[in-house]
């Protein structure tokens, strides 16, 4: 039986190497007046981008640039919009990684509201957000949050008050996901190893989530395998567009994954530790997986959580193993081993290189959901999986 489930509007999307060339016309649907949205330098330093803005000129297209440099805070939204306020603009577009989209889906949906932003932030702010919006274009340049597909815009403020939340409403979903891999081409095997595990990440947590539907296991079940045959090449020839639009592809799905089906640990801690410390998402996803998955694997077959989760971890294993005739627990354990090897290879970081200390662990762990998680992790077992990481 087919289990009942909702699923969130997507956004029109144009998957493809070369699909950039579309943006001016698509954008045009909007009108000619935008907010442009990037990185500081990558794209914009780009041979891609010189084209595009000689295509924006030539289609008479205006735009104001909104630069973000990092993780986008309350503050630089807040600021892009003072910068904004007094023109009269018709779209945004955002061509960057999870953070520029980030960036440019708040500004889309602050711009002409009152107030700053930090009031309508998920467990901070005390308003609610109508849903009105400018039209939004979101082109992404890593394969990593999957935010081209999502209705929610992650910010941060870093510190031991820091927090990380999401601005969110089913209206702020893009209205085009233009996903070009060619994009991708530019990124560092850092960046493309951080993001890859964020991805790899959403896709099997919004696999084993509670609120999983036979419509985004399909999904994430394609993603994952397009991961396991791109992720590693992507890595280690950033030049082959095969791999790096198998990543695209997955990034893509994840999004739409998690949208639908939500996250787990790992992403709880993702938020708890970025929030804490000056640390990429992705790193902080890549880096806790294997040991967050050993740890939850380990209590599901101790009888603790959801005993159906251990048969997903199987499939899962099945799938990256590529082997057919073994058991469930030898794909269960094959998955977790793949984790480990896959960490290796990619010279993950640890997280004490970016400040963490044990003596930050207790609020850590205090403030990192499990909502979806097929299993309720204790705080010691949370620990457990910090400390391996340290």
């Amino acid at each position: 039986m087919v289990r009942p489930f909702n699923f969130t509007r997507l956004p029109e999307i144009f998957f493809g190497e070369g699909k950039l060339s579309l943006l001016p016309g698509l954008l045009s649907r909007f009108g000619k007046r935008t907010i442009l949205v990037t990185g500081r330098r990558s794209f914009m330093e780009s041979e891609s981008a010189g084209v595009l803005l000689d295509s924006f000129s030539s289609e008479g297209i205006s735009f104001l640039r909104v630069e973000i440099s990092g993780e986008p805070s309350p503050d630089d939204i807040d600021s892009a919009l003072r910068l904004t306020s007094g023109d009269d603009l018709e779209a945004v577009v955002a061509i960057g990684g999870g953070s520029v989209m980030d960036a440019g889906k708040a500004i889309s949906a602050m711009y002409g509201m009152t107030g700053s932003v930090l009031e309508y932030l998920e467990g901070i702010g005390t308003r609610q957000h109508p849903g009105s919006k400018l039209p939004f274009i979101a082109v992404p340049t890593t394969s990593g949050t999957g935010s081209e597909a999502t209705s929610n815009a992650v910010l941060s403020k870093v510190g031991r008050d820091g927090f990380k939340k999401s601005l969110r409403h089913p209206a702020f979903v893009p209205e085009i996901a233009l996903v070009d891999p060619a994009l991708t081409l530019g990124c560092s095997p850092e960046i493309t190893a951080a993001s890859g595990m964020d991805c790899f990440t959403q896709l099997t947590e919004a696999f084993l989530s509670d609120r999983a539907n036979e419509f985004t296991d399909a999904l994430a079940v394609e993603g994952i395998k397009a991961l396991r045959t791109s992720l590693a090449r992507a890595c280690h020839d950033g030049s082959d567009i095969a791999a790096r639009s198998g990543m695209s592809f997955a990034a893509l799905v994840s999004g739409i994954c998690l949208a639908n089906a939500g996250l787990g640990v790992v992403h709880g801690f993702a938020s708890s530790v970025g929030g804490m410390l000056d640390i990429p998402h992705g790193v902080v996803c890549g880096t806790l997986m294997a040991p967050a998955n050993r740890v939850i694997v380990r209590e599901l077959r101790m009888g603790k959580g959801r005993k159906e989760a251990l048969t997903k971890y199987a499939l899962l294993g099945k799938i990256l193993t590529g082997e057919e005739g073994r058991t469930d627990d030898y794909y269960t354990d094959g998955f977790i081993d793949f984790l480990y090897t896959t960490s290796e290879e990619l010279r993950l970081p640890r997280l004490s290189q970016y400040g963490m200390e044990r003596g930050f662990f207790g609020e850590i762990c205090r403030n990192t959901g499990q909502k979806n998680n097929p299993v309720k992790l204790e705080n010691h077992e949370l620990e457990e999986i910090l400390t391996e990481r340290l």
